[in-house]
């Protein structure tokens, strides 16, 4: 038994597992992260259907790349900016309801 710990413990990482700060992230975070997949399904649903590519969106957008594939992830916390680039570009209302201004 010793000697099978031994030979584990050679493969021991010198750097503590961050699984459960994660964990715990993504937990503190569920509805917004929640919110985020959602949205990033949308787009990935519309973007097939207009046969768009990361990088022309992104174009669009006005941002980069690697930012939109970020948001493509779903674990992006979305500014309303951002959300309105999206449903402009992309011709998808992402909240269900207008925002009534006073």
């Amino acid at each position: 038994m010793e000697e099978t710990i031994a030979g584990l413990k050679q493969y021991q990482s010198p750097t503590p597992s961050r699984w459960r700060e994660k964990a715990e992230w993504r937990l503190q975070n569920k509805s917004w992260l929640r919110r985020s997949q959602h949205i990033a399904m949308l787009m990935l649903d519309k973007m097939e259907e207009m046969k768009l590519t990361q990088k022309q969106l992104a174009e669009q957008m006005g941002c980069s790349q690697q930012y939109v594939s970020k948001v493509l992830k779903g674990q992006e916390n979305l500014s309303l900016e951002t959300i309105s680039k999206i449903e402009d570009c992309l011709h998808i209302c992402i909240f269900s309801e207008e925002l009534e201004l006073v």
